[in-house]
Protein backbone atom coordinates (compact mmCIF):
# COMPACT_ATOMS: atom_id res chain seq x y z
CA UNK A 1 0.00 0.00 0.00
CA UNK A 2 1.34 3.53 -1.32
CA UNK A 3 0.24 6.56 1.00
CA UNK A 4 0.83 9.97 -0.40
CA UNK A 5 0.83 12.22 2.14
CA UNK A 6 0.70 16.00 0.40
CA UNK A 7 1.90 19.31 2.54
CA UNK A 8 3.49 22.42 1.93
CA UNK A 9 4.87 25.67 4.05
CA UNK A 10 6.56 24.04 6.99
CA UNK A 11 5.30 20.31 6.15
CA UNK A 12 4.08 20.32 9.80
CA UNK A 13 0.63 18.71 8.84
CA UNK A 14 2.72 15.82 7.43
CA UNK A 15 4.63 15.27 9.79
CA UNK A 16 1.89 15.01 12.09
CA UNK A 17 0.25 12.27 9.84
CA UNK A 18 3.50 10.35 9.19
CA UNK A 19 4.69 9.80 12.36
CA UNK A 20 1.03 8.65 13.20
CA UNK A 21 1.12 6.36 10.03
CA UNK A 22 4.59 4.62 11.00
CA UNK A 23 3.39 4.39 14.55
CA UNK A 24 0.25 2.40 13.49
CA UNK A 25 1.67 0.66 10.90
CA UNK A 26 5.17 0.42 10.62
CA UNK A 27 7.08 -0.79 7.28
CA UNK A 28 3.86 -2.13 6.15
CA UNK A 29 2.49 0.64 3.97
CA UNK A 30 5.10 2.68 1.81
CA UNK A 31 4.64 6.52 3.23
CA UNK A 32 5.74 9.21 0.00
CA UNK A 33 6.16 12.58 1.56
CA UNK A 34 5.16 15.14 -1.14
CA UNK A 35 5.80 18.71 -0.39
CA UNK A 36 5.30 21.79 -2.14
CA UNK A 37 8.19 23.24 -1.27
CA UNK A 38 12.03 21.52 -0.14
CA UNK A 39 11.41 22.81 3.40
CA UNK A 40 7.88 20.72 3.98
CA UNK A 41 9.20 17.47 2.23
CA UNK A 42 12.41 17.35 4.12
CA UNK A 43 10.43 17.94 7.67
CA UNK A 44 8.54 14.84 6.28
CA UNK A 45 11.39 12.49 5.67
CA UNK A 46 12.78 13.08 9.02
CA UNK A 47 9.07 12.00 10.19
CA UNK A 48 10.72 8.64 8.57
CA UNK A 49 8.77 8.66 5.45
CA UNK A 50 10.07 6.08 3.17
CA UNK A 51 10.54 8.39 -0.09
CA UNK A 52 10.19 12.23 -0.67
CA UNK A 53 9.77 14.48 -3.74
CA UNK A 54 9.23 18.17 -4.02
CA UNK A 55 7.77 20.58 -6.13
CA UNK A 56 4.65 20.58 -9.00
CA UNK A 57 5.86 17.85 -11.37
CA UNK A 58 6.64 15.59 -8.69
CA UNK A 59 3.13 15.87 -7.02
CA UNK A 60 1.40 15.59 -10.37
CA UNK A 61 3.40 12.57 -11.28
CA UNK A 62 3.60 10.25 -7.80
CA UNK A 63 -0.19 10.87 -7.38
CA UNK A 64 -0.98 8.82 -10.35
CA UNK A 65 0.78 5.46 -8.76
CA UNK A 66 -0.77 6.42 -5.24
CA UNK A 67 -3.31 3.99 -3.62
CA UNK A 68 -4.38 6.42 -1.36
CA UNK A 69 -3.43 10.52 -0.86
CA UNK A 70 -3.85 12.03 2.77
CA UNK A 71 -3.44 16.18 3.46
CA UNK A 72 -5.69 19.26 4.52
CA UNK A 73 -8.54 20.07 2.38
CA UNK A 74 -6.27 22.68 0.96
CA UNK A 75 -4.66 20.04 -1.76
CA UNK A 76 -7.58 20.30 -3.31
CA UNK A 77 -7.62 24.09 -3.76
CA UNK A 78 -5.68 26.12 -6.64
CA UNK A 79 -3.44 28.23 -5.15
CA UNK A 80 -3.93 27.20 -1.22
CA UNK A 81 -1.09 27.08 1.22
CA UNK A 82 -0.26 31.21 0.42
CA UNK A 83 -0.19 30.19 -3.52
CA UNK A 84 2.23 27.25 -3.16
CA UNK A 85 -0.53 24.33 -4.10
CA UNK A 86 -0.62 25.34 -7.97
CA UNK A 87 -4.26 24.55 -9.83
CA UNK A 88 -2.25 22.36 -11.67
CA UNK A 89 -0.90 20.14 -8.31
CA UNK A 90 -5.04 20.18 -7.37
CA UNK A 91 -6.25 19.18 -10.36
CA UNK A 92 -3.66 16.43 -10.57
CA UNK A 93 -4.73 15.41 -7.02
CA UNK A 94 -8.53 15.78 -7.34
CA UNK A 95 -8.66 13.51 -10.45
CA UNK A 96 -6.28 11.15 -9.18
CA UNK A 97 -9.15 7.93 -8.93
CA UNK A 98 -7.85 7.08 -5.37
CA UNK A 99 -9.36 7.65 -2.48
CA UNK A 100 -8.21 10.99 -1.04
CA UNK A 101 -8.65 11.69 3.12
CA UNK A 102 -8.82 14.97 3.90
CA UNK A 103 -8.19 17.24 6.89
CA UNK A 104 -10.60 19.79 7.50
CA UNK A 105 -7.87 22.05 8.47
CA UNK A 106 -7.64 25.75 5.44
CA UNK A 107 -6.18 28.68 5.66
CA UNK A 108 -8.25 29.94 2.98
CA UNK A 109 -11.40 31.14 3.25
CA UNK A 110 -13.28 28.18 2.91
CA UNK A 111 -15.35 26.39 5.85
CA UNK A 112 -16.76 22.78 5.89
CA UNK A 113 -19.93 23.29 7.14
CA UNK A 114 -21.07 20.71 9.52
CA UNK A 115 -17.26 19.13 10.60
CA UNK A 116 -16.75 19.62 14.35
CA UNK A 117 -13.62 21.49 15.09
CA UNK A 118 -10.94 19.28 16.55
CA UNK A 119 -7.57 19.93 17.12
CA UNK A 120 -4.99 18.47 14.64
CA UNK A 121 -3.78 15.60 17.09
CA UNK A 122 -7.72 13.99 16.95
CA UNK A 123 -7.92 14.51 13.48
CA UNK A 124 -4.71 12.55 12.55
CA UNK A 125 -5.43 10.01 14.67
CA UNK A 126 -9.33 9.43 13.33
CA UNK A 127 -7.47 9.79 9.99
CA UNK A 128 -5.26 7.15 10.63
CA UNK A 129 -7.08 4.87 13.33
CA UNK A 130 -10.31 4.78 11.49
CA UNK A 131 -10.22 6.11 7.76
CA UNK A 132 -7.12 4.82 6.25
CA UNK A 133 -7.10 1.26 8.35
CA UNK A 134 -10.48 0.76 6.92
CA UNK A 135 -8.86 0.98 3.25
CA UNK A 136 -6.00 -0.99 3.95
CA UNK A 137 -8.51 -4.18 5.13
Amino acid sequence: MRVCVIDGQGGGIGVSIIRKIKEEFRETVEVVALGTNSIATSAMMKARANRGATGENAIVRTVREADVIVGSIGIVLANSMLGELTPRMAKAIASSPVWKILLPITQEMVEVVGVVAEPLPHLVDILVNKKLKELIK
